[in-house]
């Protein structure tokens, strides 16, 4: 599989990252709006945070409540959006769980170009898959149903194939030119669908914009949207996963220091930290069998007192331990077999600390047998 690295188109501007401008993010908050409940809105490569802070902004202003996600590769870029997002991790998006059918906008302007393969040492691009692709495989089944997809690559990367992926997943697919003509782009949006078999009519439409880009439709608009498309909330209480499959100790670090929910390791703190533990009577009183067992198991222990008024720390557990067992046949013709049998046994332990005070064997660690 091609490993997904920062944007590498064939122009090096500022080092390969090609932020979507400012007047297509205007024609697409045109298009975008809310029915005023809570959202979720993710970039799986959100550079900076700076489209989504601008969506974010729009939703809100339509009464929405609104809690913005984002992944970004490159280190400078991951931490100055922490800084302007809820939550980011700073990751590949590979290395990226979060929970399906979760967000209800994603705004996927991904790297352009070829991914680079990890067998690819001829410098043959041929077989290897575009990168836009990639992204879009990736993400869309986080996308809930009758969620909003803008997606925003160069026109020419819309081949059959491409057209049918977008058409078999989406309905209400709108197709704009970006008004910056510079890298041939082409804003698409589109309603997720339950997926079937893609729309004839939106695949020809794509594919027209893909041979002919600016021929084959309108520019983007902010003063006259084509449609509106409103993002869909989610449910209070419903479970959403957006965690990283790898720690590093930066993040880390920053995850622990932080009030936040973590997105790094959510349980860090219930395996970790302290908790506290409701203590409930037993319905019954336990026998001396009951007490016995459970502490040959090692699910109780403390200080108890001896009969002969000596303060004990115990600790119970079980041990398996091997018997072996020895049998000799004689043979017919004076012959002797030896069969050795090695059977398990379950001994329980019990270990203890003397804890009397003023006591000579203070501190001293035995067996109870």
């Amino acid at each position: 599989m091609g490993l997904i690295f920062p944007r590498v188109a064939h122009n090096f501007i500022k080092n390969g990252y090609f932020p979507t401008d400012e007047q297509t993010l205007e024609g697409v908050l045109a298009h975008l709006d809310s029915d005023g409940g809570s959202v979720r809105v993710l970039d799986p490569c959100c550079g900076c945070g700076t489209a989504l802070e601008f969506v974010r902004d729009r939703l809100v202003e339509s009464g929405a409540v609104v809690e913005t996600f984002g992944v970004e590769f490159d280190s400078e870029r991951a931490w100055h959006a922490k800084n302007a997002l809820t939550r980011v991790i700073h990751s590949d998006v590979n290395d990226v769980h979060v929970t399906p059918r979760g967000v209800g906008l994603l705004f996927l302007n991904p790297p352009y170009g070829h991914a680079l393969r990890d067998d690819n040492r001829s410098g043959d691009r041929k077989q290897s898959d575009r990168l836009e692709k990639m992204f879009f495989r990736k993400s869309i089944p986080w996308l809930a149903t009758n969620g909003v997809l803008v997606l925003i690559v160069p026109f020419a990367v819309i081949d059959r194939e491409f057209a049918q992926m977008i058409a078999k997943q989406f309905t209400d697919v709108e197709i704009r030119m970006a008004p910056e003509k510079k890298f041939r782009q082409v804003v698409i949006f589109g309603r997720k669908k339950r997926s079937e078999s893609p729309s004839v009519e939106t695949v020809t439409r794509l594919l027209a914009v893909g041979q002919s880009g600016y021929e084959a439709c309108a520019t983007l608009d902010p003063s006259a949207p084509a449609a509106t498309y409103v993002v869909p909330s989610f449910v209070a209480g419903d479970k959403f996963g957006f965690v990283s499959l790898k720690v590093d100790a930066k993040q880390l670090g920053a995850e622990l220091a932080s009030a936040k929910v973590s997105t790094l390791w959510p349980t860090f703190r219930q395996f970790a930290g302290s908790t506290k533990t409701l203590v409930r009577r037993p319905l019954r009183e336990l026998s001396d069998w009951h007490l016995a067992l459970a502490l040959a198991a090692g699910q109780i222990g403390g200080i108890v007192r001896s009969s002969d008024g000596r303060d004990l720390l115990i600790k119970g557990d079980t041990l398996k331990d091997k018997v072996r067992s020895s049998e000799e046949v004689v043979g017919e013709n004076g012959s002797i077999s030896v069969t050795t049998v090695l059977t398990d046994r379950f001994v329980p332990t019990i270990k203890a600390i003397d804890l009397t005070r003023d006591s000579d064997r203070y501190g001293e660690v035995f067996t109870i047998k």
